[in-house]
């Protein structure tokens, strides 16, 4: 059949390819076998592609096979993975346009194949074609492409091209039609975990982004307030420093979002270096800078704050900067969940492969069909007396994801109402 409006363009309707007919010859079979085989055992779409392209020249004009998908209900498509035989490739990922106005459109509304055999004459009726005067440019002179439906649904589309022109006929579109209908989920599945990535990306770096621009004036405004609760502005009536302890407070608070916040961003959008070496005095340069972080917390609650650790120097193979945020994050928990007067514990210990470190502290503690909870993305233990305590729960899964960094392992562990011990275990040394 022939569009009226572009006479070089046809739509093909043919009947879906429910299984492997006699329209197909052996090695035809052979190829749509070895898709199916493929996709099933989870290849990617970038390898099956390519063994498409390498495949199938010999039974099907190809110079050109690529993969698009349909994003935006319907309104755009974007192009994904192209193999051809020539370079450059100029139309490729991540080329997107608008679906008004192309006869891609009406691929995706009719859910029919498309050929286009001439597609200079093409160009010449839609010079605004963008991606037509691209693929022109390559070289390319027919052009066939099929929909890629899930679920009645057009996910994508799956393009074969070709250097000469008329090089389509309906047989073809039959085979081209197979394979789409093989690739189908495979290419839908691919398109959702880009989504996904790409959204985690976004979401890291907007995290980051927002979080590192808080800092520095909630810090002014914390320090200014401190400022004059000490008295170098003067002396404060009672209703003054009523008013400006509380401001101390939820700054403080907010800073400790905001640290909890950058170190996610960092380690989910992979800024982190991880940079191991041998610390010679873990406890100097590691352990008490990050006590030194949480203590204004620990003095506050009045907590006992008792170090279990080996006399002299510590030496441990990691990353200290890495290391350091781990430690302030599990002493934050301790002070924040312990409590009042209570006592927290620091404890090294040197086993035959590993150090292992411990954050012991009395309070709340948690059940251990709650433990499961733990070391997961914005995941709380949902128990009133426990989300009275301001969080986020990202400074677990944090602390989780640096201890992987490391080849270690962390754990929880606790008697509930009494108290909790969060500890981790680093390979010394470390592993390859």
């Amino acid at each position: 059949m022939t569009d009226s409006d572009h006479p070089v363009v046809r739509y093909v309707d043919l009947p879906r390819t429910e299984h492997i007919g006699e329209e197909f010859t052996d090695e035809e079979k052979a190829i749509l076998q070895t898709v199916n085989r493929r996709v099933a055992a989870g290849n990617s779409i970038h390898e099956v592609i390519d063994f498409l392209f390498e495949s199938t020249r010999s039974i099907c004009s190809c110079d050109r096979l690529g993969t698009a998908f349909v994003e935006e209900n319907g309104v755009r498509v974007t192009a994904h993975d192209v193999v051809a035989a020539y370079e450059p490739v100029l139309l490729k990922k991540p080329y997107s346009e608008d679906l008004k106005g192309s006869s891609l459109r009406q691929v995706i509304e009719r859910g029919t194949p498309r050929i286009i055999n001439d597609l200079e004459q093409y160009l010449r009726e839609n010079p605004n074609s963008i991606s037509t005067r691209l693929i022109v440019k390559e070289g390319i002179r027919s052009s066939m492409t099929c929909p890629l439906t899930v679920d009645g649904r057009q996910a994508g589309l799956l393009f074969r091209s070709a250097r000469q022109p008329n090089a389509y006929r309906d047989r073809d579109v039959r085979m081209h039609q197979a394979i789409a209908e093989r690739l189908s989920q495979a290419v839908e599945k691919a398109h959702r975990i880009e989504q996904l990535e790409s959204a985690n990306k976004s979401y890291s770096e907007m995290l980051g982004f927002v979080s590192h621009e808080l800092k520095s004036p909630v810090a002014s405004i914390v320090t200014n307030a401190k400022v004059m609760l000490d008295g170098y502005v003067g002396d404060l009536t009672p209703k003054q420093r009523e008013m400006i302890e509380p401001m101390v407070r939820k700054g403080e608070y907010l800073l400790g979002l905001i640290r909890e916040y950058l170190d996610l961003a960092r380690v989910e959008g992979h800024q982190v270096r991880f940079q191991p070496s041998i610390v010679n005095d873990f406890q100097q340069i590691v352990l008490e800078p990050a006590i030194e972080i949480v203590l204004p917390q620990i003095k506050q609650k009045r907590m006992a704050l008792v170090r279990d650790i080996p006399d002299g120097p510590l030496e441990v193979t990691g990353d200290p900067n890495l290391l350091k945020i781990v430690l302030v994050n599990l002493l934050d928990n301790a002070a924040k969940y312990g409590r009042d007067e209570g006592e927290i514990r620091i404890q090294f210990q040197r086993e035959s492969d590993a150090v292992r470190i411990s954050i012991w502290n009395e309070g709340l503690g948690f059940s251990m069909s709650e433990r499961a909870k733990l070391f997961r993305k914005f995941s709380r233990i949902q128990r009133p007396d426990l989300m009275q305590q301001k969080g986020t729960g990202v400074g677990l899964y944090s602390c989780w994801k640096i201890i992987q960094l490391h080849g270690g392992r962390i754990t929880a562990d606790s008697e509930e109402g009494h108290w909790a011990e969060f500890s981790f275990w680093i390979p010394q040394p470390l592993p390859v």
